[in-house]
């Protein structure tokens, strides 16, 4: 047992906790989770706690389900919204097989390895999430329309508004978890908030995602209130993105800071990661936007980016390069705005890292910077300048994944068939349905 479990063990009998949680997540992005007593802390970090993945979505066959959870002890923490009750503590686990090797269907582990790629070039990779998410009002039925908390816009202050007291909520629970937070504000749409994180190795930072929706889906739940990560949840208002701020470090230098450099002071490496994030955007796309859902927002305006380029001060573009203070070389970062908040982090992260890294090893050149909005731009005139579409539909993005030798070697055989075979499945069932929109166009009633 190494000190940092030890530190835990200590800390658990210190405080009192009677039940500990372990926490992982399916290759869709669902959080899984199981009680354990904390009598059993010490053999779980042994031995590990076994369950059947055969019965966990994209995990593994019938035949070899047996696996294990080891909990990672860097993770615990007490979950602060259980109030009044016991103390209830949780860590996230990595996913091993019965002969104590890493489960290759593990999300977790598919971003690990994507790190261990960027330590062995010298890199370490963080990411600055920006989680946007509606709050509504608890429908009686799916067939009623939704209906927001209030009716502000962008940096709206609401007096004595729900979502004021939310945010605070919700801020004060994320740091007394150790979660930083950045900003937080009311955003575009009825009831449409954001809450960003401050910037973390990329581990962490998925961690952080994980817990953070959950946190502020209890908290709701709590307030009589509904929150949702859908990326498009209500027609004709915003959508919900996850925009990124991405950067590598070598050390302590920030290796996308170049002083010299008149490309807004983006070092070379920067911009070669830039460039492969382009170069794979299609191929990824069915990874970082993974519902049929996410279209909706990509294509639905509202600054979502439809079409693949970068900027400077121009929000229509997929990457951009954003402002920093000069005196701090150590915040020059890209932001990536095409990701979703119901994307599965571990997997997401693991893929546009992957992307730049593959930019970096190939020393491929940053395309010229778009300065239009994009969206006001003919056909005609994108293909004049050299900017492809995202694809329109999770249909178009599973081609594009399905033929992407890239993105199978990235998230491993298993994850890869199985994202396929799940994306496939949910195509399949949206496609068969009949809406409202068809009956009102064919029926006289």
């Amino acid at each position: 047992m190494d000190s940092a479990q030890e530190d835990v063990l200590q800390k658990i009998a210190e405080l009192g906790v009677q039940f500990i949680r372990l926490w992982f997540t399916d290759v869709s992005g669902s959080l899984k989770s199981v009680a354990i007593d904390p009598a059993e802390l010490e053999d779980a970090f042994n031995e590990g706690i076994g369950f059947d993945g055969s019965a966990i979505e994209g995990f593994t066959r019938v035949y070899e389900s047996d696996m294990l959870l080891r909990p990672d002890a860097s993770t615990f923490q007490i979950l602060p919204w259980r109030g009044e009750d016991a103390e209830v503590g949780r860590m996230f686990c990595d996913v091993y097989t019965p002969d104590l090797q890493p489960a290759r269907s593990d999300p977790r582990r598919v971003l690990e390895r994507q790190l261990e790629h960027a330590a062995n070039l010298g890199f370490t990779f963080n990411i600055h999430p920006e989680i946007e998410f509606y709050l509504l009002e608890p429908p009686t039925s799916l067939d009623e329309p939704l209906r927001p908390i209030d009716n502000a816009s962008y940096f709206d202050h609401v007096p004595n508004g729900g979502d004021n007291s939310f945010r605070r909520r919700a801020v004060a629970m994320l740091e007394e978890m150790g979660i930083s937070v950045e900003f937080s504000h009311h955003e575009n749409g009825p009831g449409q908030n954001e809450i960003d994180l401050r910037a973390a190795d990329a581990l962490t930072g998925s961690d952080n995602i994980m817990t953070f929706r959950i946190l502020i889906e209890e908290i709701a739940m709590q307030d009589q209130m509904v929150a949702t990560f859908m990326p498009k949840p209500i027609a004709g208002e915003a959508g919900s993105g996850m925009h990124t701020h991405m950067s590598l470090f070598e050390g302590e230098h920030n290796a996308f800071y170049d002083g010299a450099s008149d490309i807004y002071q983006l070092s070379a490496t920067g911009q070669a990661f830039t460039a492969g994030l382009l170069a794979h955007a299609r191929e990824y796309s069915a990874v970082v936007n993974q519902h049929v859902n996410s279209y909706k927002r990509l294509w639905g305006g509202s600054e979502a980016p439809s079409y693949i380029c970068w900027g400077h001060n121009n929000r229509s573009a997929l990457v951009r390069v954003p402002l920093y203070k000069p005196e701090k070389a150590g915040d020059a970062r890209i932001e990536y705005r095409g990701t979703d908040p119901a994307a599965n982090p571990y997997l997401a992260y693991a893929a546009l890292l992957a992307a730049g890294l593959d930019g970096i090893e190939k020393e491929m050149k940053l395309p010229l910077e778009t300065e239009d909005d994009v969206w006001r731009l003919s056909d005609k005139e994108r293909r004049a300048q050299g900017i492809p579409a995202l694809p329109l539909t999770l249909e178009e993005a599973l081609s594009e994944l399905r033929q992407s030798e890239f993105m199978a070697q990235v998230l491993g055989e298993e994850v890869f068939a199985y994202v396929l075979r799940n994306k496939e499945r949910e195509w399949r069932e949206y496609s068969a349905q009949i809406t409202r929109g068809e009956l009102a166009k064919f029926l006289r009633v």
